[in-house]
């Protein structure tokens, strides 16, 4: 009989978090006093980037992942990417973040539609989708949340 598991990569999972005096988000500006320094004022006017944070059950900051640099009007966001990160370092809610280098602080029918698959895509994950925040380059941002789009 062949071996049916020779050259059959074995998985491990391990996790070693540092959470120690990471940060507690509590409300959207927490959470972009902790982004804004993802979008450095050279770029932020330029090109769209996408920004994860993740958090754990007290909403304590676990990591952010800078997801994708994107162009003048859009960025590329893989939602498996967003979540197989998720999953890895066992976060319960995630925050996005993007910015919008023409200044415009409303969430456009592409933005809507996109956190709707990501908060649906999280939930099945039991995962959520806490906020998704839209930064301006004159150090203004929206919080879909706030604004009912969640």
């Amino acid at each position: 009989m062949i071996n049916t598991l020779e050259g059959v990569s074995e998985i491990e999972i391990s996790y070693r978090p540092s959470i120690g005096n990471k940060p507690i988000v509590t409300c959207s500006s927490d959470a972009y006093l902790i982004l804004k320094d993802y979008y450095p004022d050279e770029k932020i006017s330029i090109q769209e980037t996408c920004v994860v944070l993740y958090l754990n059950n007290a909403n304590r900051v676990l990591g952010v992942l800078r997801l994708s640099n994107g162009g003048m009007t859009s960025a590329i966001v893989d939602i498996r990417i967003l979540l197989a990160t998720a999953l890895k370092i066992l976060s319960t809610g995630i925050i996005l973040c993007h910015n919008h280098p023409s200044g415009k602080l409303y969430p456009s029918e592409q933005d809507k539609k996109l956190t709707n698959q990501i908060a649906e895509a999280a939930k099945l994950l039991d995962i959520k989708l806490l906020d998704h925040l839209i930064l301006a380059p004159d150090n203004q941002y929206l919080s879909m949340s706030e604004k009912g789009h969640l």
